[in-house]
């Protein structure tokens, strides 16, 4: 059978389709990239958000009408969106002939080989992560590794913990295992992931943490860059800042979800964070770890956030002129607490706000990138484009910050010495040297 595959949302999602893709492999399936082309679809989804949705439920037509074109013969949806409303989806959906819960992603073969009509399997969400292959998908030269799922934070905005269930570490022999077979791969920077890395190990209730956990992967030969994905601001110890400054290996690239800091937001969002204590987690970092690129995820429009309340986020972001962030604007969603909370403010002035704040960091992300002139970096080659070279820096993750380009002798999954000489249209340019 030849199957086609579009994962959506985030890097945990598309581990669980990776997964998915050796699966199918295995089972003496071919993968192909074209849709029209395939006998089967397999839908990951993302229901995080409204927006993300949306996007699985305009994929999930498409597909449909390819089947009702007879092109394809079997549509199936995973993850986020069939677990969210595993009552109502075929229903709602009837195109689709098969869906799979986020505990149920080893059962995908059955799911494209059954000849019953609407299959359905919802297993144990909160049950152990399964050890599975991968058919890894990004790269040359980098992969995502998940090293837990699941979230237990609760915070007032978010479906994730009724989704992925409670937090989930998984074994550490496993994960070292996984990153010895991606390095023998030629993986140079593993991206660790989790719903909240810094809360690694706690339930295994042995002291295992997430410094134990790094301590192990930077003597894996051959992986050479350790990036952390997300770190939440009151889980950051001393002892994990000090790892994170004393070991080459572990980048100084810290993604840490504030959300807001407004005392009042933080309370209605049951965030445990004060602007003050962020604001020192913040000065901390900077003093121990210098060059440290720190990146955040904002929330704006939450019940009761006022202009008062919205000036202060936007104060706050002018003084610390964070050089990385990614902006959302609230939407209820449905079995939350903030859902049912009063003084919300329209979509529409959400996404306004929204945007101003993207406005005022695009000037200070490009405030960042024009002081880099000068410097040179060791950059993670990834191909080429319009001729160039494209790559990351320490201070880029994949998919949330812009690439360098740049020219000169390079080797895509190689590391390059680049002298940054400009910034062209957001994106730092240079030359190897």
């Amino acid at each position: 059978m030849k199957i086609s595959f579009t994962s959506l949302g985030c890097a945990k999602n598309l581990i669980d389709s990776e997964q998915m893709l050796a699966l199918v492999t295995a089972a003496g399936h071919e993968i192909v990239a074209d849709p029209a082309q395939a006998d089967a679809a397999v839908v990951n989804t993302c229901a995080f958000i409204e927006a993300a949705q949306q996007e699985a439920i305009d994929a999930i037509l498409a597909l449909a009408e390819l089947k009702a074109a007879g092109s394809l013969k079997r549509l199936v949806v995973t993850g986020c969106l069939p677990e969210r409303y595993q009552g109502d989806i075929l229903k709602e959906l009837p195109e689709i002939d098969a869906v799979l819960g986020t505990g149920s992603f080893p059962d995908i073969v059955a799911a494209l080989e059954s000849p019953e009509r609407h299959f359905r399997r919802f297993l144990d969400k909160n049950a152990p992560l399964p050890e599975l292959d991968r058919a890894v998908t990004t790269g040359p030269g980098w992969a995502y590794i998940k090293i837990a799922d699941g979230c237990d934070n609760r915070c007032a905005y978010c479906v994730i913990p009724s989704i992925r269930g409670k937090y989930r570490s998984r074994p550490m022999d496993a994960i070292i295992a996984e990153a010895e077979t991606l390095a023998s791969a030629e993986v140079k920077e593993l991206i660790l992931v989790a719903q909240d890395v810094t809360r690694y190990g706690r339930d295994f209730r042995d002291g295992t943490t997430l410094c134990t956990l790094l301590r192990a992967l930077v003597k894996v030969e051959g992986i050479e860059w350790i990036r952390l994905h997300y770190l939440y601001p009151h889980e950051i110890t001393d002892e994990l800042i000090e790892l994170i400054a004393s070991e080459p290996k572990v980048l100084n690239y810290l993604d840490i979800p504030i959300q807001h800091v407004n005392d009042a937001i933080l309370r209605r969002m049951r965030r445990p964070e004060t602007k003050e204590s962020i604001r020192a987690l913040f000065q901390k970092l900077r003093e121990r770890i210098p060059d440290a690129v720190l990146r955040t995820s904002l929330i704006v429009g939450l019940p009761g956030e006022g202009e008062a309340e919205f000036q202060e986020l936007l104060d706050f972001l002018r003084e610390e002129k964070l050089p990385r962030a990614g902006v959302f604007a609230y939407s209820p969603q449905e079995g939350t607490d903030a859902a049912l909370m009063p003084d919300r403010c329209s979509s529409e002035e959400a996404e306004a706000r929204r945007q101003r704040v993207m406005d005022l960091q695009c000037g200070i992300m490009d405030q960042y990138d024009l002081a880099q002139a000068g410097r040179t970096f060791r950059v993670l080659c990834e191909g080429q484009e319009d001729g160039l070279w494209t790559g990351r820096r320490y201070a880029d993750s994949p998919d949330v910050d812009e690439t360098v380009l740049f020219s000169g002798d390079a080797e895509p999954g190689a590391f390059a010495q680049v002298y940054i000489d400009g910034l062209e249209d957001g994106r730092l340019t240079g030359h190897t040297v």
